[in-house]
């Protein structure tokens, strides 16, 4: 059989799997008007992070080899002929088909106002596309989108990464107006502003003109204008129908080829699958339901009449510009007598839409906080029912208690909507062998395109293994048997204080880059050594190894401790002569303290030694360490304070100042209600009432923000810290590898309500040896830049070449705002060919 396929995308490049994997004798022949075989859009925005052409490829290697399959690349199909069964290409004689699929995807919407053609006006869709735009972003300083839907603010996203100011304009009232109401578009719109966009909303591009101080001026119908470098359309999808339209096939009025739910066009020897294909009259702009048709298109193609597409779930997950959005099944609640419950506060909003019984969940949005997306969407795709009180699947203090469990989940449960992988097909695959998630991925290709499910796949898998007797593997990697809380016991009991000896007793091999800063986290913890120990520092991470954080142009920062963020203006005046005398640049941190960012790594040592001197000390900011605690004024300065937040911040940070734990810690004091300190989004957090102080823990901030959870009340500045440490030092015990401490909460067992029984409580009859481990590392910490400076043989460690005391001749800078910043790639080219 003659098969043509047009296009290759991730759609086009599924189904020549699917149709190759379900074997047969096929003369395969694919066209693609791009330079390179299919690679992942969905990740498309990563290319400006870091990852290349060839790691964004989704084709496995040699596969067009391997499957005799002939790929015509930078060749676009320019007709099809229905009658002799052809198509002509662009750069090759006519090919004849039995079968034509047609794979064409979409095409950005590119409003026809005045202007939209001028230079440095481009579309967001190609990895040509973006390479273009990242050569004109060199030259450029302010870059805007128009369109602030889910494209739009991937684009958005992709112009911060290039460092440019970014706008984004959008015609409609709220971002993501399809997927999120009005409360979750405001809440996105305040998180993407904080993240350095500006957003405008219920703007109509008028025309796109010249620009007096920029190169464009977009002109609104408001009467406001806004000037930009550079513009990027991502203003919503066509589906790509020209070819079959000139060839006569049926499309939709909005465009779209018409098929049936076999995928077929009105011609049944030609298919239309993916952004391109219209079904019910419905485009399907996401790549789930593509890759559903692309299966039931090569099912069909083969002989299975059986087989259809009955439309495909759009609920979504995705990270815009830092945040975490989700979008499940009916979100609006347009289903007649549909209830809502609703959670928002300043960092998450999650609302439920419950069928009128209150016995079905309906669909779900889930702002600053999607990790219940997968309970939620088998809730909504499967005929689970409710708990008694639905809201405790969305209200912070009962998080993780009303979950569904994977037990419950039925068989045809689809667990990975990406690629079709049900829960029955993972068990089965379990069943045959799969004893890992990487196996499991590898046999299913569960996990494998946006990651959303591999959680859910994980949870299935450990239930599977457990069914069957086995012990669930967490190892904590190849050279340890064991977890990282058996290896801090290991640590503890035997009184073991170097890796060589720990992996001679209990390990194998030599050790590795996974296990060997958790064992450098877990001895540090344990017994407060220098870390920078000739037995200690190969183990540590590239921070830890020169007590700084490493930046991007690979000059180095340094953060001394401010406790309380209260610092005295001798202090004040010291920072501001080191930054004078090194050119270093200055920042106030949101954490209260100030960076000092620019210092090669042969100047780290002797800027310490003047901060030392001065009374300064290590800030940890390098650290898997309390790196500060946060404070308003309190009721020594605020008219509203209740409680002194600055003295107990400071005693704070002055008790729990280089503790070390499995991942970084930041508390916050605020002196009323008020919250000025944001304390809720802290790992620890106190807040004064009239009665005492009130302990959240397991917030935070970051990339998936969390509210903290009340831990106790009324309490006296002795009991908090009592609290406090038997908290912290649970927490550093029993947590994982690198798990912060709002994740560790969500799968302690029993969450809340149990960890207060241990800490509170004493349910476990280990506070006092806690607050004795705590008081331990009270007494024996040491600022670790005093110990660095006065240790010859850790100096020695801070030069750029082992055989010189040459500095790194690459590290350039340039002037800026008074300021001086790391040199542009271009900028540095231009220095070095003139020195």
């Amino acid at each position: 059989m003659k098969v043509v396929v047009i296009g290759n995308g991730m759609v086009g490049q599924r189904f020549l799997e699917q149709l190759v994997a379900r074997g047969g004798e096929h003369d395969i022949t694919v066209f693609c008007e791009e330079p390179r075989p299919a690679y992942d859009r969905v990740q498309l925005t990563s290319y400006f992070s870091g990852r290349t052409a060839s790691e964004l490829n989704v084709v496995p290697e040699r596969f067009f080899e391997r499957s005799g399959i002939t790929l015509r690349l930078n060749d676009p199909v320019q007709s099809i002929d229905l009658e002799r069964k052809r198509v002509r290409s662009a750069r090759y004689r006519d090919v004849p088909y039995d079968k034509l699929v047609i794979a064409t995807g979409s095409s950005p919407f590119v409003p026809p106002v005045p202007g939209h053609d001028r230079r440095d006006c481009f579309v967001y869709r190609t990895i040509e596309d973006l390479e273009v735009i990242a050569a004109k972003a060199k030259g450029a300083r302010v870059g805007t989108v128009i369109g602030g839907g889910l494209l739009g603010l991937e684009a958005a996203k992709a112009l911060k990464d290039l460092g440019l100011e970014t706008h984004v304009v959008e015609f409609a009232p709220r971002l993501m107006s399809v997927q999120l109401d009005d409360a979750a578009g405001r809440l996105l719109r305040r998180k993407i502003e904080v993240l350095g966009a500006r957003i405008h909303l219920q703007k109509s591009t008028r025309e796109i003109t010249e620009g007096t101080g920029r190169k464009h001026r977009l002109v609104f119908a408001d009467g406001t204008a806004l000037e930009t470098d550079l513009v990027v359309f991502s203003a919503g999808i066509r589906p790509r129908d020209e070819l079959a339209r000139a060839a006569g096939l049926p499309v939709g009025e909005r465009g779209g080829i018409r098929i049936n739910s076999c995928c077929q066009s009105t011609n049944p020897d030609v298919y239309a699958i993916g952004e391109c294909a219209l079904w019910e009259g419905r485009v399907f702009g996401l790549v789930a339901p593509g890759y559903q048709m692309a299966e039931v298109a090569a099912r069909h193609l083969l002989g299975e009449e059986n087989v259809q597409f009955l439309g495909a779930d759009m609920s979504t997950k995705l990270k815009l510009m830092g945040v975490d959005v989700a979008s499940i099944g009916d979100a609006h609640g347009s289903t007649p007598g549909a209830l809502s419950y609703v959670y928002t506060d300043e960092i998450v909003y999650k609302k439920l839409v419950v069928s009128q019984d209150r016995q079905h969940l309906l669909g779900a949005i889930l702002v600053g906080d999607a990790s219940g997306y997968g309970t939620l969407l088998q809730m909504v795709l499967n005929p689970i029912p409710l708990p008694r009180h639905p809201e405790d699947l969305i209200l912070p203090a009962r998080e993780g208690k009303a979950g569904i469990g994977v037990e419950m989940l039925p068989d045809s449960a689809l667990v990975c909507s990406c690629n079709g992988v049900s829960k029955g097909a993972l068990c089965a695959a379990i069943a045959d062998g799969c004893t890992s998630l990487g196996a499991l991925k590898k046999n299913t290709k569960a996990a494998t395109s946006c990651g959303g499910c591999a959680p859910l796949a994980k949870q299935i898998l450990d239930a599977e293994m457990k069914k069957r007797g086995f012990r669930v593997n967490h190892h904590l990697c190849e050279h340890f048997a064991y977890s990282r809380q058996e290896l801090f016991h290991l640590v503890k009991i035997n009184s073991i204080r170097a890796f060589d000896v720990l992996i001679a007793r209990h390990g194998k091999g030599r050790g590795c880059d996974v296990c060997k800063p958790a064992v450098a986290s877990i001895l540090a913890s344990c017994w407060n050594e220098m870390i920078l120990k000739p037995e200690h520092a190969p183990l540590q991470d590239t921070n830890d190894r020169f007590l700084a954080n490493l930046q991007k142009d690979g000059t180095y920062s340094i953060v001394p401790r401010v406790p309380g963020g209260e610092i005295l203006p001798e202090k004040l005046i010291v920072l501001g002569a080191l930054a004078k005398k090194y050119g270093l640049y200055t920042k106030i941190t949101g954490a209260q303290r100030i960076d000092l960012l620019g210092a090669r790594v042969e100047q780290l040592p002797r800027i310490w030694r003047e901060l030392v001197d001065a009374g300064f000390e290590s800030g940890h900011a390098y650290g898997k360490a309390l790196r500060t605690v946060k404070s308003c004024v309190g009721s020594t300065w605020c008219r509203y304070g209740v409680q002194d937040s600055v003295k107990l911040a400071i005693d704070l940070e002055t008790r729990y100042r280089g503790l070390r734990a499995p991942h970084k810690l930041k508390m916050g004091v605020s002196g009323c209600t008020r919250e000025c300190a944001e304390a809720q989004g802290k790992d620890v957090g106190v807040i004064a009432t009239e009665h005492g102080w009130n302990l959240y823990v397991c917030g935070n901030g970051g990339m998936k923000p969390r509210h903290a959870d009340l831990l106790a009340k009324d309490l006296d500045a002795e009991q908090l810290v009592r609290f406090i440490d038997r908290f912290l030092m649970f927490y550093v015990r029993t947590a994982d590898r690198l798990q912060r401490t709002s994740v560790w909460l969500e799968n302690l067992e029993g969450g809340i309500d149990y960890l207060r029984k241990v800490v509170c409580e004493d349910s476990l009859g280990i506070g006092a040896e806690l607050e004795a481990a705590m008081q331990g590392h009270v007494q024996t910490y040491e600022c670790e830049w005093k110990k660095a400076i006065e240790t010859p043989e850790i100096l020695k460690r801070f030069r750029h070449f082992v055989n010189s005391d040459e500095p790194d001749r690459n590290v350039i800078f340039v002037a800026e705002r008074g300021q001086v910043r790391p040199a542009r790639a271009e900028e540095r080219d231009e220095q070095l060919e003139s020195a």
